[in-house]
C-alpha cells in the first residue's frame, strides 16, 4: 500500500514559487518520492493526495509534455502517478484520479454530494408512462433486463431484482468519483457526478451528468464531441459521438450512437448502432441497427433489427396517451417509409414493407413478408426462408461482433434455425393447414390476425415451412449420426438417446439468448428464494449458452417423433436412410431457391445505371467490375459449397448407416 507524507518546507516554498496556493498545506499528502517541480499555477483546497510526476506524456503529432498539474483548481482529490492535468477552467472536485490519466482543457469535473453514478436509474422501456422500468447498473445484461421488463406477471421476481440492484447501487455510491487509469479527458465542458473507467476517451464532450462510463484497456469506451448525456451507463467498447443526446439510457458493449442520434428512456445491448435518428422507450436487443435521420424507433422490443429509412411506429390512439407497445422478434427488417401501429407483434425474421394501420400479430408465422396494398396488410408466410438476404444477415452478425472485453455481458446465440424459430414454424405450418381446411382449398385469400394471405402464398408457406422443419431436425440428427460411434442398432439407439429431458418444451429468445423456458423459470425460482446473487446472473447466462447444443438436441429428439415419426429409441436403419435423403433434398431445395434469389441481383434490370457513357457491352463490363461476376460472388460461392458439402455429408452418413448390422 502506498505511504503518504506531509509536504516538506522546501517543497511548499517551491510550490509557492510556482504560483500554487493552498489555505492549509498540511492537508496535502504526497508519496515518498514526490517532487514539486511539475505542479504550477494550481489552487488546492480540501484533502489532497498527490502521486509522483516523472514521466513524459506523448500526444498526437508526437507532442510531448511533462506529467504534472498545471493551471488548475483542485479540491478534495486523490491524484495518482504520472497524471497530466492542464488548463482546468473552473475546477476538479471530489475525484480519485488514477495513474496515467490525462485531463486537459476541461471546464468542470466534479462530484456533488453522494452519487450512485447512474446505477439504479429506472429506464421506462416499451411503455413511456411506466410499468416496465428497467433499473440499470454497471453489469446489466440484455437477459437480466429482459426478465425485468417482460416478467411483470411475476411481481416477486421483479421486487427481488429491484432490491438486488438497489443494494448494488447503494454499495457503490460515494461522494468521490473515480477516473480510471489511462483515461483521457480532453476539451470537455461540464462533467458532473460521472465515474470514468480505465482507458476511456472523452473528447469534446458538452455535458455529462449522473452516469458511469465503464471501460477497459482491451476495449476502451469513447464519448465524443458535443455529446450530452444524463442518467446513463455506458459499457466497454461503446462509442457515443458527434452531438448525440441520451437521457435515461444504458448503452451496451460495442454499441455505437453517432451523428446526432437521440435516445430517451432506452436500453441498447451488444453491437447496436444508432445513427442520425431517434429512439424513445425502446428495448434494443443485440444488433438493433438504425442508420437513417428520419427513422424513429419507439415503445418496442427489438433484436437483430435492421430499420430502414423513415421507419416509424406509433404507440397511442389519441385516447389514454402513449401506452401501447410493440414486439418485433429477432432478425426482422423494416423497409423505407414503413409504419406499424402498436400494439402489435411481428414474427421473427420478417420483412415489414409499407404502412400498417391494424394491430397485427404474426409471431407464429416467422420468415414472412408483411406488405401494404391499398391500406390492407398482406402477409406472405415463410418467404424469407428462400431469401439470400436472410442467410447473409445470419452470417454477418457473428463477424460484426466488435466486443473485445474479456468480460462479455451479453451471451448471444446467432442461430437462424433453432428450437425457438422452428417451434414457431411448426405452429405456422399447422395454422396455414387449418386455414386451408376451414376456409376451403379453393379460397382466393385467407384472413389471419387482421392480415390477408393469398391462396398461392398459403400453399407456398406450407411447403417452405415443411422444408425448414425437416432441414433443422435433419441438421441435428445427421450431425449426431456422423460423430457418434456405433456398429449395431442397439448401439445406435443408445448413441442417439439424450441424457436428460431438459429443453424439450418451449424455447424463448431472451434478449439474444436462445434458451428453454423451463430453465429460465428455474432461475426465477432461485432468485425469488434469495439463492442467487446479482453478480452471479451473467455467469448463468453464459453457462446456458454453452448448454445450447445439448438442450437443442433434446428438443430435436422429441420433434423427430412428433413431426416426422422417428422414435430415436426404436427407429430402423432403413427409416434413417430414408430421412437423411429427405433432409438432403430439403437442404438442396432451399439452397437452390436462394441461388435463384441471388441471381436476381445480377439481371439486366439490376444493371440499370451502369456503363453511364456506353452501350450494352460497356454496361456489362462496368457492372462486373463493380459488382463482380455472379458465380464468383462470395454468397453465391457459399451456396454452391454448402450444397456440395451437405450432399457429401448425406452420402457419408448413409454409407455409415449401411454398415450397421
Amino acid at each position: 500500500m502506498d505511504k503518504y507524507r506531509n509536504l516538506s518546507t522546501v517543497e511548499i516554498i517551491v510550490l509557492e514559487e510556482n504560483r500554487c496556493v493552498c489555505d492549509d498545506w498540511s492537508k496535502i499528502l504526497v508519496k515518498k518520492k514526490f517532487l514539486p517541480y511539475n505542479i504550477q499555477n494550481v489552487n488546492f483546497s480540501g484533502d489532497i493526495k498527490l502521486g509522483i510526476f516523472e514521466k513524459i506524456i506523448t500526444f498526437h503529432g508526437n507532442i510531448k509534455r511533462d506529467s504534472g498539474i498545471y493551471n488548475a483548481t483542485i479540491h478534495n482529490c486523490e491524484i495518482g502517478d504520472n497524471v497530466y492535468i492542464n488548463d482546468i477552467r473552473n475546477y476538479i472536485a471530489n475525484y480519485n484520479i488514477q495513474n496515467n490519466v490525462c485531463i486537459e482543457c476541461v471546464d468542470t469535473l466534479s462530484v456533488d454530494g453522494n452519487s450512485s453514478f447512474g446505477n439504479g436509474i429506472k429506464v421506462a422501456v416499451l411503455n413511456e408512462t411506466g410499468g416496465r422500468e428497467v433499473p440499470i447498473y454497471n453489469e446489466l445484461s440484455a437477459h437480466t433486463a429482459y426478465l425485468t421488463a417482460f416478467y411483470r406477471h411475476k411481481p416477486k421476481l421483479i421486487a427481488k431484482l429491484q432490491n438486488l440492484i438497489d443494494d448494488y447501487s447503494k454499495k457503490i455510491s460515494s461522494q468521490m468519483g473515480t477516473i480510471g487509469k489511462g483515461a483521457q479527458i480532453r476539451s470537455c465542458r461540464t462533467i458532473l457526478n460521472v465515474n470514468i473507467g480505465e482507458y476511456a476517451v472523452l473528447d469534446g464532450v458538452n455535458r455529462l451528468c449522473n452516469g458511469t462510463i465503464n471501460s477497459s484497456q482491451q476495449d476502451p469506451a469513447i464519448i465524443g464531441p458535443d455529446v450530452i448525456a444524463k442518467n446513463f451507463i455506458t459499457t466497454s467498447g461503446s462509442n457515443i459521438n458527434q452531438a448525440s443526446v441520451i437521457n435515461n439510457c444504458f448503452v451496451g458493449q460495442g454499441t455505437v450512437l453517432d451523428k446526432q442520434y437521440s435516445a430517451e428512456n432506452s436500453v441498447f445491448f451488444a453491437n447496436c448502432q444508432g445513427l442520425h435518428g431517434e429512439a424513445c422507450s425502446i428495448f434494443a436487443g443485440p444488433y438493433t441497427v438504425s442508420h437513417h435521420k428520419s427513422t424513429l424507433l419507439i415503445a418496442a422490443y427489438y433484436s437483430f433489427l435492421n430499420a430502414g429509412s423513415g421507419s416509424n411506429q406509433s404507440n397511442h390512439k389519441y385516447k389514454l396517451g402513449p401506452i401501447h407497445q410493440g414486439i418485433v422478434e429477432r432478425g426482422s427488417k423494416t423497409t423505407s417509409d414503413s409504419y406499424i401501429l402498436w400494439p402489435g407483434k411481428i414474427g421473427a425474421f420478417s420483412l415489414i414493407m409499407g404502412r400498417h394501420y391494424r394491430n397485427l400479430d404474426t409471431s407464429d408465422l416467422p420468415f414472412s413478408y408483411l406488405i401494404e396494398n391499398k391500406d390492407e396488410s398482406i402477409l406472405v408466410p415463410a418467404i424469407n426462408l428462400k431469401s439470400i438476404g436472410t442467410i447473409r444477415d445470419a452470417r454477418k452478425w457473428p463477424k460484426r461482433d466488435i466486443r473485445k472485453d474479456n468480460n462479455l455481458l451479453d451471451a448471444i446465440l446467432f442461430n437462424l434455425l433453432s428450437p425457438y424459430s422452428i417451434q414457431k414454424m411448426i405452429k405456422g405450418y399447422k395454422i396455414l393447414e387449418n386455414l386451408r381446411e376451414t376456409s376451403g382449398s379453393l379460397s382466393e385469400y385467407y384472413m389471419f390476425n387482421s392480415a390477408i394471405i393469398s391462396h398461392r402464398a398459403l400453399e407456398r408457406g406450407i411447403y417452405l415451412y415443411k422444408l425448414g422443419i425437416i432441414k433443422f431436425l435433419g441438421n441435428g440428427l445427421v450431425k449426431k449420426l456422423e460423430i457418434s460411434e456405433y456398429s449395431n442398432e442397439d448401439e445406435m439407439h443408445k448413441a442417439l438417446s439424450p441424457h436428460s429431458n431438459e429443453g424439450v418444451c418451449e424455447w424463448i429468445d431472451m434478449g439474444g439468448l436462445l434458451v428453454p423456458k423451463e430453465i429460465v423459470n428455474k432461475l426465477i425460482d432461485r432468485i425469488e428464494n434469495d439463492e442467487i446473487k446479482l453478480e452471479e446472473l451473467n455467469n448463468h447466462y453464459h453457462e446456458w449458452k454453452k448448454m445450447y447444443p445439448i438442450w437443442a438436441w433434446n428438443w430435436i429428439v422429441k420433434r423427430l417423433k412428433s413431426e416426422v415419426d422417428i422414435d430415436i429409441k426404436t427407429v430402423s436403419v432403413e427409416r434413417l436412410i430414408e430421412f437423411v435423403n429427405q433432409w438432403k433434398e430439403a437442404v438442396v431445395s432451399l439452397d437452390e431457391m436462394m441461388y435463384e434469389d441471388a441471381k436476381k441481383e445480377f439481371t439486366l434490370q439490376s444493371q440499370t445505371g451502369f456503363g453511364i457513357d456506353g452501350e450494352e457491352e460497356i454496361r456489362i463490363s462496368d457492372f462486373e467490375n463493380v459488382r463482380g461476376e455472379f458465380k464468383k460472388h462470395p454468397a453465391v460461392k457459399d451456396i454452391i459449397v454448402h450444397i456440395d458439402k451437405k450432399t457429401k455429408l448425406a452420402e457419408k452418413v448413409i454409407n455409415k448407416l449401411k454398415k450397421v448390422c
